[in-house]
């Protein structure tokens, strides 16, 4: 592998080095369009520069000619009105689509070496545990922090093209997906691919690949997929959040190989890496130490020179340096004086067979106290179906009745089939209590929805937690019908102009249970002549319900 430090990648442009597939641009188109945003950066002026680009390959421009232009970059987390309200002192221009690069654009400076220590790189973090921070590093600790990767990862990939889910305005993908690969000679996919299906695609293309992926992704990897082809990839990188252990042990049997989870944060950069159920292997020159309440604390290239970050991730340091993790230590809270840990308890309710994720939070009412999000298992959701919901919960807790006192039992709960994970793949605490606080939902999930001819076929899927299965029935609980009714009208109102005055049913048909977790279809067509709409909910192949809903228009 032609191996170019992070600095001198302006230096010498290879037309031969590919860089990024579809579109395709090579080491000396990136170096001339990044040379030409520099003079254009210093023709207007500009310092400090806002970058949010989702195509891989405009930020690697970006990037390399802000820096040849002495111009500090933040990378903010999204564009939301507020982001971008938060930063705006902060920044003399936005780049956020590629036209922005276009209108700057100059004849091209001469190139040289980029700096390690004046270069600047801001990153901000999501706010997961609070309001988001600005991190500022140097082209130095990210330059340390690639020539790791390489080190360790380096001969294992080969020729391998690096294919992403994550975003690159972060750390993670930042290094994965754009800076080592540019420095490695490795070709890099420009797009962001959040779904499976979408990574199956473009891996085909490839003879040798690897995947810089979350772990929201990779647990939602299927049998649907053809594991045969995927096989091949060279290794799959997983960092964001901790990789459930049936999730990497579904990898392992279906790639024959580990995923590789890689810690850290945007504040420390890289820390530690395993596979499968092993003890975190710290990157080398990391050195790890712990305070007083046995929180990790954290020197490394990939820091400033001298800083030590101290982290609120409790640990256990093993003799030979790898070390697991006991759960973060500013998730715990105080119930009535009596300090709680949250991710020992979210730890002990998935060691139930019914429980696939846990997050707790806590509820404040009257008094406060803890609530849950389930997620279900496969048996979870079983018994769910077969014993109802306040057998669910009563066992749960007297599950975890035997790991903590009766303070710390969850009174409120809400059952998932996934948790709402953030684009970073996080769920911050202020969401999970706002879950908790929220009713029970009353409406399906829509995962789809067609037209054709006049006739519209949504993809439905049921919520566990749906407000109507309480009382029908307790024990087996089911939809009723004229909560299908209800649907049927409501989704009708918002897709086909009805008329809005409810006149009647006609032909209404049940046939088939529908329960907490399945997935149907319905079907709607509406008759303007003769004020009909016709509803039809199928499971698989097997029809649920149907029927005619009169309607009439409202009289003046």
């Amino acid at each position: 592998m032609n191996w170019v430090n992070l600095e001198h990648l302006l230096l010498e442009p290879v037309e031969l080095r590919l860089v990024t597939t579809e579109p395709s641009m090579n080491h000396a188109q990136l170096c001339e369009r990044a040379l030409s945003l520099a003079s254009g950066l210093q023709a207007r002026g500009i310092q400090r520069l806002a970058v949010h680009l989702n195509d891989a390959g405009e930020l690697a421009i970006a990037l390399l000619g802000a820096w040849q232009a002495g111009v500090s970059v933040l990378l903010p987390a999204d564009l939301q009105p507020q982001t971008r309200q938060r930063w705006a002192a902060d920044v003399d221009a936005w780049l956020t689509e590629a036209g922005d690069l276009d209108a700057l654009y100059q004849p091209p400076v001469a190139a040289a070496a980029l700096d390690l220590d004046t270069c600047q790189l801001s990153l901000c973090t999501s706010g997961s545990s609070g309001e988001p921070k600005r991190i500022d590093k140097t082209l130095r600790q990210l330059a340390n922090e690639v020539q790791a990767l390489e080190a360790l990862w380096g001969a294992d990939l080969g020729q391998a093209c690096i294919i992403g889910s994550v975003a690159t305005q972060h750390i993670y993908g930042l290094l994965f997906r754009v800076l080592w690969p540019l420095c490695a000679g490795r070709t890099f996919v420009r797009e962001q691919l959040p779904f499976p299906e979408d990574l199956q695609r473009v891996s085909r293309q490839h003879p040798h690949f690897a995947w810089v992926a979350s772990p929201a992704l990779l647990k939602r990897m299927g049998d649907n997929l053809d594991w045969a082809a995927l096989s091949t990839v060279k290794r799959v990188f997983s960092s964001g959040g901790a990789l459930p252990g049936d999730a990497a042990d579904s990898l392992h049997q279906r790639l024959q190989q580990w995923p590789t989870e890689i810690l850290g944060s945007s504040e420390t950069g890289g820390i530690a890496w395993r596979q499968g159920h092993a003890p975190w292997q710290p990157f080398a020159d990391v050195q790890l130490s712990q305070d007083a309440d046995g929180a990790l604390r954290i020197a490394s290239p990939y820091l400033p020179a001298g800083h030590v970050e101290q982290t609120a991730d409790a640990a256990q340091i093993h003799a030979d340096g790898r070390f697991e993790l006991l759960g973060r230590l500013d998730r715990i809270v105080k119930l009535e004086e009596k300090r709680i840990s949250l991710p020992m308890l979210e730890q002990a309710l998935a060691d139930h067979a019914w429980v696939a994720e846990a997050r707790l939070g806590v509820v404040q009412e009257n008094r406060a106290s803890l609530g849950a999000l389930v997620v279900l298992s496969g048996d979870g959701l079983h018994a769910l179906r077969n014993q109802g919901r306040r057998t669910v919960t009563q066992t749960l807790r007297q599950h975890l009745g035997q790991h903590c006192e009766a303070l710390a039992l969850p009174r409120r709960w809400r059952l998932l089939r996934q948790l709402p994970l953030n684009p970073q793949g996080k769920l911050p605490q202020a969401h999970i209590e706002a879950l908790l606080l929220a009713p029970r939902p009353k409406a399906p999930d829509v995962l789809g929805q067609v037209e054709s001819d006049g006739e519209w076929t949504l993809q439905l899927s049921i919520p566990p937690d749906l407000a109507y299965f309480s009382g029908h029935f307790p024990h087996t609980p089911v939809l009723p019908g004229v909560v299908q009714v209800e649907w049927a009208f409501n989704l009708g109102q918002q897709l086909l102009d009805l008329p809005p005055t409810f006149a009647g049913m006609e032909v209404l048909k049940f046939q088939q249970l529908v329960r907490p977790g399945d997935v149907v279809e319905l079907h709607l067509r509406f008759d303007r002549e003769r004020g009909k709409l016709y509803f039809a909910y199928r499971n698989d192949s097997a029809a649920c319900s149907s029927g005619r809903v009169l309607l009439e228009n409202s009289h003046a």
